[in-house]
């Protein structure tokens, strides 16, 4: 790897001084791909996403360094308000929400045990709170709290673990890191595929019906929702193209949650602020929208928008969860799915005459399951059997050498963020999806999906980005929010 590291590393210096889109960036790929002939496509994309991913542990250590606590807010079961350090992420203690928390604490760090004695503890749990959080920052130093919310993951886990190997295959082939991609699932849905939200949001990666809905239209294909292994190609292609659009997965995470415009304005907001590359630019533009926030929420909503504190908080919530992904990978038997392109309806008495399982069985492999597999639709089953469809289990398959020369092409797009909101950017994406479409692949297809839903969402984002860049006003609002923050030089 670090041979490999090393020369692509090379070739990007090397390419620097060439243009980055358009027929030009087809000859500046040439170029790139000629100073490193001795790696395959797969190769070069597997070490772009490894320097990404480097990239964002190191700005996470830097920024949020606290992350990893994030493991065991979703590991232990619901009912307790666990602390951990903001300076290493490490478990200090959890206490019931409930109930006497100086009896009640459980301690990971016995070191503390009796720092809270002779403490009088507010009755509201959020003062409590408070008050603990002071008394362990005067010992170690800034702490992070949050109430647990193990009851999402762990039953889920069980019942869904034995198919991560499969869905990090799935992610791998899109160049997202099967970790941070199933860690999202994690904080979205507990990885269980028909779970809603308030808001109506759907499954693995909580995309709302009409987007599913848009998707389906774009992909021509029946998308059954509640599948998740139907939902992770497309959940993974997305942040293929947000993390191609940002150079990180930390933002495009967050553009997930949060919306483009949001993560637009964040990353507008620390540029100006003075952040030297796009990820300190979103951790300096993420930490003044909550701090504006505090201070003035209707005085400072031009700047914000509706980037709050979950928003703030997101991108560390996902790489903390890697941890979790790893650790049920690791020690949760993993089993096979092979999925078939059905050519008929199955109803859900066929599936068991015919496979010999349980309908626990089948829902599991295939939760959107109710009555019947539709027509065109995916089923999801334990082997693979001709009879029920074609196979399109490419996550089993090598990567077709024609998807992944393109993929690799365009995971290499070196454009900022200001450039995707020019509407002649349209063409570079335009040219990518159809050279997609053109592999003749399933993964093609999904990534030509892909790029046409980001595309639809872009007009109404750079109007308002747009905007938002030039407006004199905006600068103005900016520079009184941070001179009240005192972030401002003498």
């Amino acid at each position: 790897m670090k041979r490999t590291a090393a020369i692509l590393g090379a070739a990007l210096v090397l390419a620097a001084a060439f243009p980055k889109t358009g027929t030009a960036a087809e000859a500046r790929y040439a170029y790139v791909r000629g100073h490193v002939s001795d790696l395959s496509d797969e190769e070069m994309v597997r070490a772009l996403v490894a320097e990404r991913m480097a990239g964002d542990e190191a700005a996470l250590r830097k920024y949020r360094p606290g992350y990893s606590f994030w493991q065991y807010v979703f590991t232990i079961p619901d009912g307790s308000i666990a602390f951990g350090s903001a300076e290493d992420g490490r478990l200090l203690v959890s206490f019931p929400v409930v109930g006497d928390w100086i009896r009640g604490a459980r301690w990971a760090d016995d070191r503390l045990k009796t720092k809270l004695n002779g403490f009088a503890l507010a009755k509201r749990v959020t003062d409590r709170r408070d008050q603990v959080a002071e008394v362990l920052a005067s010992q170690i130093g800034e702490v992070i709290d949050n109430p647990t919310r193990g009851n999402f993951l762990l039953p889920n886990a069980r019942k869904y673990g034995g198919f991560l190997g499969e869905w990090s295959a799935i992610y791998e082939r899109f160049g997202v890191p099967a970790d941070v991609g199933l860690a999202q699932a994690i904080v979205e849905s507990g990885l269980n595929g028909r779970i809603k939200s308030e808001a109506r949001a759907v499954g693995f990666c909580q995309w709302l019906p009409r987007n599913w809905e848009r998707l389906k239209k774009l992909s021509g294909a029946p998308i059954e929702a509640m599948n998740q292994t139907t939902q992770a190609p497309y959940c993974a292609a997305y942040l293929a193209v947000l993390a191609t659009k940002y150079g990180s997965f930390i933002p495009a995470l967050s553009e997930h949650h949060a919306g483009g415009t949001n993560v637009g304005r964040t990353v507008i907001n620390g540029e100006r602020m003075g952040g030297a590359d796009i990820r300190e630019q979103y951790f300096l533009g993420s930490d003044l929208a909550v701090d504006l926030r505090a201070i003035g929420l209707r005085t400072f909503r031009q700047l914000t928008g509706t980037f709050g504190s979950r928003s703030h908080k997101y991108s560390e919530m996902v790489f903390g969860n890697t941890y979790n992904v790893k650790n049920l990978r690791e020690t949760i038997p993993q089993d096979r799915i092979y999925g078939m392109r059905t050519q008929k309806a199955f109803t859900i008495e066929d599936l068991t005459k015919r496979t010999g399982l349980t309908v626990d069985e089948l829902k599991r492999f295939n939760p959107a399951l109710v009555r019947q597999v539709p027509k065109g639709a995916t089923l999801y089953l334990p082997t693979q059997n001709s009879l029920f469809g074609t196979d399109v289990s490419f996550w089993h398959r090598p990567a077709p050498p024609e998807y992944s020369a393109v993929l690799n092409e365009f995971l290499h797009i070196e454009a900022t963020p200001a450039e995707w909101e020019d509407p002649a950017f349209d063409v570079v994406l335009r040219t990518y999806r159809q050279r997609f479409k053109d592999t003749g692949t399933e993964e093609g297809d999904v990534m030509a999906t892909a790029i046409a839903y980001v595309m639809q969402e872009m007009p109404a984002m750079r109007r308002i980005l747009t905007d938002y860049r030039t407006n004199p006003k905006v600068q103005q609002l900016l520079e009184q929010g941070t001179e009240r923050l005192g972030l401002t030089g003498d």
